[in-house]
């Protein structure tokens, strides 16, 4: 084992960012690549040990990144996301999590062996999802609005409620053991309220002071982040477990503050939580033992995760979306997509430590128990969640698709190209006039401002991983593009060349790709239309390639964009663009004069094909 506590820490980082740079390379669940990294370096080479490492303040550091992670998932809580289907939300949350609870304890009870007492405690704490595992799959997965906006709320909303619900369990039990007075229950509740107060109080009044100004800029992401850790802190000594509820319920009403700085906070908060989930799956598989991982082999212990997964589960989320309008293929995907993560894991040692301490042996297992759930579910929905959704027709969209802002003529033909080649595409400009163009061609277009708060509740951009800004305003170009780095990464955002005299030093500033060649910006674009420039379509094969196409263009063509083999497209950037190989097609802006000599050459080859049958 290394001795270096600072050398463990780096390690754990590195381990955790590395898997998730896995996992985006080679389209995998982070969850599992964090998951058996933590494994590999912990129980099996015994590299590390966290729970020994860190000792005493192991557990503490756990629960404060859980709730930083809870926070910044409920930081994304607005009503407005879910105005069209908030029925089955709530129902999924009260009714869909009360079946999963009972039904559970009965598959703890009759099919893992343990006691009643122990059983519903635990149930309880099953019913738990959480945004540590369902973000990340909601990512992978791109699920269409409905069915991702219902995993969200669930995993996030229903995540304290199963600590809580496990709290409750526990102190009924000890109740009617006749271990405490009926005084532990009104201390449970109160202890309760208190938490929502408190959370619901802390964030109200952190709201009004960010949103007047009292607070610098540069400070407002560090400000929040210390009331939520102060949130939590508070709550959690009144009653252990009450601080995941306290710092839900301060990031839903900051959510729906609306307040002007919550985008940025989000990012912020997004960033950390990226962080640190990463860092704490790996942390926590690593301080498991050989033994525990041996003990979930046990028959018992398999069989109630089967009936988990391909029984609780289902009838739930049957029960509860019962008259909601909710269809079938929805139905059978969130009756499959539930795993549990970090919330399970580190609430359930805490719980085998407590019903031990009560005389509850077979509080002991627990973790097993609950590893066994963790890890069979985060396998089993992480790889099959893709093609479930593809199958039951729930993806967005197969093809990366477009999204241009700007109603320009130019933007209308370049569209339109795109929509001939099968790609999603979309046009936005904020007047609805200048989108004549893309309406008369039957180009989905949209009036709006893309960086409007009302965009981003009332039009679904996720089949859209491209952007292209290509306004006749560079300024708004490039505060379009650096505003939506996060969301899309600045390899995918686009905007047309500045027209500006001396664009050079201004350029290297901006967060998109400049598009084209240097010299042509959207202006000039638009002028070429004017004069019949056309668009036009070149295959590379292994005979004409990709440079002997640029060696023989017309001077004044402009190749635009390129359709690889297996469906990609890539913009030219400053007249280049990478990796052209045979079975793609380039798709040019040319003059009507290469138009017309095109055409002279098929009419030509037509004549000599017909005077040669004739010989």
């Amino acid at each position: 084992m290394l001795d270096s506590l600072l050398f463990q820490i780096t390690l754990i980082v590195s381990l955790g960012i590395l898997s998730q740079w896995l996992a985006w390379r080679f389209n995998v669940p982070a969850i599992v690549i964090m998951s058996f990294a933590g494994l590999l370096v912990g129980p099996f080479l015994g590299l590390i040990d966290p729970s020994q490492s860190f000792g005493a303040i192991f557990n503490p550091l756990i629960s404060l990144a859980v709730a930083i992670i809870l926070f910044e998932g409920s930081l994304s809580l607005d009503f407005r996301e879910i105005k069209g289907f908030r029925k089955p939300i709530f129902r999924i949350s009260t009714i869909g999590a009360f079946v999963a609870w009972i039904a559970g304890s009965l598959a703890a009870h009759y099919v893992a062996g343990l006691s009643l007492q122990v059983a519903f405690v635990i149930g309880g704490l099953f019913i738990v999802t959480g945004p540590t595992v369902i973000l990340p799959l909601l990512r992978q997965a791109k699920l269409k609005e409905r069915p991702a906006s219902i995993l969200k709320w669930e995993g996030i909303v229903v995540d304290p409620f199963g600590a809580l619900l496990a709290l409750f369990a526990f102190n009924v039990v000890l109740f009617l053991d006749a271990q405490t007075t009926g005084v532990a229950l009104l201390e449970f509740f109160a202890a309760a309220i208190f938490a929502v107060l408190l959370g619901l109080g802390i964030g109200f009044s952190l709201g009004v002071v960010l949103e007047r100004g009292y607070v610098p800029e540069y400070l407002k992401s560090p400000v929040v982040f210390a009331f939520v850790l102060l949130a939590f802190a508070l709550s959690d000594t009144v009653m252990h477990e009450t601080g995941l509820l306290a710092v839900t319920a301060m990031g839903m009403i900051m959510a729906n503050m609306h307040l002007t700085s919550i985008r940025d906070m989000r990012h912020f908060k997004e960033n950390v939580s990226v962080l640190l989930i990463s860092s704490v799956f790996v942390m926590l598989t690593a301080s498991l033992s050989l033994e525990t991982l041996k003990s979930i082999l046990d028959i018992r212990m398999l069989l109630f995760v089967v009936a988990m997964m391909f029984i609780v589960r289902p009838l739930s989320i049957f029960i509860a979306t019962i008259k909601t309008g909710v269809p079938l293929n929805e139905k059978i995907l969130l009756g499959w997509i539930a795993p549990r993560g970090i919330v399970a894991l580190t609430v359930s040692g805490y719980f085998a430590t407590v019903l031990v301490d009560a005389g509850y042996e077979d509080g002991k297992v627990l973790t097993a128990l609950t590893l066994a759930l963790v890890f069979a579910t985060v396998l089993a929905h992480g790889f099959s969640i893709s093609w479930l959704a593809d199958k039951l027709g729930l993806t967005a969209t197969k093809e990366s698709g477009v999204l241009i802002i700007g109603g320009s003529p130019f933007a209308a033909v370049l569209a339109k190209e795109l929509q001939d080649l099968n790609k999603p595409v979309l046009i936005m400009d904020r007047n609805w006039q200048d989108l004549r163009d893309a309406r008369h061609m039957g180009i989905p277009s949209l009036a709006g401002d893309v960086l409007s708060e009302q965009t981003e509740y009332s039009v679904d951009l996720s089949p859209y991983e491209k952007m292209i800004a290509a306004t006749t305003d560079d300024a708004y170009n490039a505060l379009i593009c650096s505003s939506f780095v996060p969301d899309l990464g600045r390899e995918n955002l686009y905007q047309t060349t500045m027209h500006m005299n001396d664009p050079q030093n201004y350029r290297k500033s901006l967060g998109g790709k400049m598009l084209f060649e240097p010299s042509q910006d959207i202006h000039k674009l638009n002028d070429l239309l004017e004069q019949g420039f056309v668009m036009r379509r070149t295959s590379i094969t292994d005979k004409y390639t990709y440079n002997q196409f640029m060696r023989s263009k017309a001077p004044d063509s402009i190749p635009l964009f390129v359709v690889r083999e297996e469906g990609d497209i890539s913009f030219f950037v400053n007249g280049k663009v990478r990796n052209v190989e045979s079975g793609a097609t380039i798709v040019s802006l040319v003059s009507p004069a290469v138009k017309e000599a095109r055409v002279q050459e098929r009419l030509e080859q037509e004549r000599r094909k017909q005077a040669t049958s004739k010989d």
